[in-house]
């Protein structure tokens, strides 16, 4: 019996290799070999047998010749069965074939069958090139076996489990399906590569599907251990709020009008320097049913969430705020205007034009009185609101000639910072508008004075590009991410970092201060969100389910919840304290570049380069899933609920700000390419 699965499995390779005449050669010696009395036979039997070893060799030979297809033919039918399966069920089993369809592919490389893995991965590539392109790119540089391990990327796919959820109906006939074939190969790759989160009732809503698939590796229990850890996510102790609260300090609806009136003028002079002309009649509109609308008592309960949450004292040691700052902080506060999902915010938007694709990034002041641009050129240009209204320029102007349109006398109508030897990523303006930082692709971060416009400190710690640079809310502190897969937090009166953050796997892309000064969280091309400790300089908490890389960072102003976009066009809202995902907001078509939260907490403004501003309704956001745990996928319309979506002619929108009086501002370059 061993000789016949001997002569059969070499019968088979011969064909398979088209080796014809050695074929027929081969079925001659085997007729002549039935042929032959019984002595001869088992003469011959003696002789295949007396090397057990080739034996072993040939038969694990043959079998390996039928291992690629086995996986094509596996996931080719269960392919076939996911798309022909009931609509009602489909969208859920089709979350299972793209990680089915990688694991296939690099077992096959680490096999050894690089020829059929390549064929395996051109011919079902197309189905998950919508969703997973960028993952798919990555995986179709892996060429040997050595490259699994190699490559970051596709080493921790294969040390990684992937987190499906699914209903329990769509569970229960994938296994049937998989028993009732004996796909042993599929079974082996879901068994090892998937954990099935299965919930009772009918399935999930397609609109699911974003936060349904996420890629868990092996470090998953550490991330839930650092999760556990002690977080005080209050507000500071004594803060101007709490002093405000304590004198009483909100104006009665009358006088919170008068100076929102003053402030609508104001605002009025900032319009004129911004592209829209058109806008300008809906925003006056709007400014005007707001403070008609009632901004006072009405709305004052959703805004006072902040005031509810609990006091923390300060791990840094604060600078002081000089009187007048104070005087004027105060007066914004209480003036400020209590925004919720009826009382929506008045938006100014200010617009780069002939930038000729070359504005990086946009910071604009607390107040909405300066406008900075990070350009490729290596400059940075600060536009001063009320001068330039003065000038009577209608548009912000990017250009780099010497008179610029809508200057007098032939003056520039921006102030010129040049220091950076690369082009500027990042800029943020100090709280209180005296200071400027920059980071740059040189590796450094420049300190500038908008009074004096000039440098004042440069700032060197980074090894790579510096994509991210923010001031703490405070003003002081700083921190900065860097292309070298690190975070730094450092102090204006020190050249060097007082913080080395470091656990990222990719870039770190974004960095954001929490409201107490004690916490920075960092957003990385490794799809996660991590917030450290400042004080200790530790990791102590990992938000992951993110499926591209986060671009954007916000903190709600009572400190509870944090939001993150991301290069799809995704936003999370997460709980701080226990690291979970609140809800996702779905509705952008591109990536999520900019993100924030209205003073009192209610609302959330995200831009994003689908040229949109949306306003998202963030008590219903974090309210709803406590009562939607048990009901159908019919209601999470409610929980992703966007208020309003603001279109800009043809401008990504680069940069928001609500200013303390909660205004919203606005900045983006006009391009002709979207």
């Amino acid at each position: 019996m061993d000789e016949e699965v001997l002569d059969k499995a070499v019968y088979l390779y011969l064909k398979k290799k088209g080796f014809t005449q050695t074929e027929q050669i081969f079925q001659q010696e085997q007729q002549n070999k039935n042929n032959k009395n019984s002595t001869s036979s088992i003469t011959a039997t003696d002789v295949s047998l007396s090397d057990p070893d080739l034996a072993k060799q040939i038969l694990v030979f043959s079998q390996s010749e039928s291992i690629p297809t086995l996986y094509h033919d596996g996931y080719s039918k269960l392919r076939s069965w996911t798309y022909s399966s009931l609509d009602l069920y489909k969208h859920e089993l089709l979350r299972v074939l793209y990680p089915v369809f990688i694991h296939c592919f690099m077992d096959l490389i680490a096999k050894s069958h690089l020829q059929e893995a390549r064929a395996f991965f051109n011919t079902y590539r197309e189905d998950h090139e919508m969703m997973h392109s960028r993952d798919l790119t990555k995986l179709e540089g892996v060429l040997s076996p050595s490259h699994l391990e190699e490559m970051e990327f596709a080493h921790t796919l294969r040390q990684s489990k992937v987190n499906i959820k699914i209903c329990q109906y769509s569970y229960d006939l994938l296994l049937q399906y998989l028993h009732k074939t004996q796909s042993i190969t599929m079974l082996g790759i879901i068994n090892e590569h998937i954990d099935f989160q299965v919930s009772p009732g009918q399935p999930s809503s397609i609109s699911d599907d974003a936060e349904a698939f996420s890629l868990v590796g092996s470090g998953q229990d550490a991330a839930n251990l650092i999760n556990q850890k002690e977080i005080h996510w209050g507000l500071l102790e004594d803060s101007l709020e709490d002093r405000l609260d304590k004198a009483g300090g909100l104006l009665s609806d009358s006088e919170k009008t008068e100076g929102e009136g003053k402030e609508g003028e104001l605002d009025e002079n900032k319009k004129k320097s911004t592209e829209g002309g058109k806008q300008g009649g809906p925003l006056k509109k709007l400014k005007k049913d707001k403070v008609v609308g009632g901004a006072g008592k009405a709305a004052r309960g959703e805004g006072e969430k902040s005031t509810a949450a609990p006091r923390v004292k300060p791990e840094l040691t604060l600078p002081t705020i000089s009187t007048d700052v104070e005087h004027s902080i105060l007066e914004d506060l209480r003036n400020r205007v209590q925004l919720n999902n009826s009382t929506l915010p008045s938006v100014s938007f200010y617009t780069f034009i002939n930038t000729h694709n070359g504005l990086n990034c946009s910071s604009i002041s607390h107040d909405g009185s300066l406008v900075a641009g990070g350009f490729s050129d290596s400059s940075l240009k600060v536009w001063d609101m009320a001068k330039l209204g003065r000038m009577g320029s209608s548009v912000l102007q990017g250009e780099n000639d010497e008179n610029t349109h809508g200057s007098n006398n032939g003056k520039r109508c921006y102030t010129l910072y040049q220091g950076h030897s690369g082009p500027v990523y990042s800029a943020s303006f100090s709280p209180f508008g005296d200071f400027l930082l920059s980071s740059s692709s040189d590796s450094t971060i420049r300190l500038w004075s908008t009074k004096l416009n000039a440098n004042v400190v440069c700032y060197k710690g980074h090894n790579y590009p510096v994509w991210d640079v923010q001031f703490s809310p405070l003003g002081h502190y700083f921190a900065s991410a860097s292309h070298d897969r690190t975070a730094r937090i450092w102090s204006m009166d020190r050249i060097q970092p007082l913080r080395i953050l470091a656990g990222h796997l990719s870039d770190v892309d974004c960095v954001q201060w929490h409201m107490n000064c004690n916490y920075v969280a960092t957003g990385s091309s490794d799809k996660t969100v991590r917030l450290w400790d400042v004080q200790t300089g530790e990791c102590i908490r990992i938000f992951i389910g993110h499926r591209s890389m986060i671009l954007s960072l916000a903190m709600s102003p009572d400190g509870r919840y944090m939001a993150s976009g991301d290069e799809d066009g995704s936003i999370m809202m997460w709980d701080v304290s226990n690291g979970r995902c609140v809800t996702p907001l779905v509705g952008h078509t591109s990536c999520v570049w900019s993100l924030a939260f209205s003073c009192e907490g209610s609302l959330l403004a995200s831009g994003s380069a689908d040229s949109t501003v949306k306003l998202w309704d963030v008590n219903t956001s974090a309210k709803a899933p406590k009562t939607e745990d048990n009901k159908s996928g019919n209601t999470n319309t409610n929980r992703l609920r966007s208020l309003k979506t603001l279109t800009t002619k043809s401008t990504p929108v680069y940069a928001l700000r609500f200013s303390r009086r909660n205004l919203l501002f606005a900045a983006g370059a006009l391009s002709t390419n979207v």
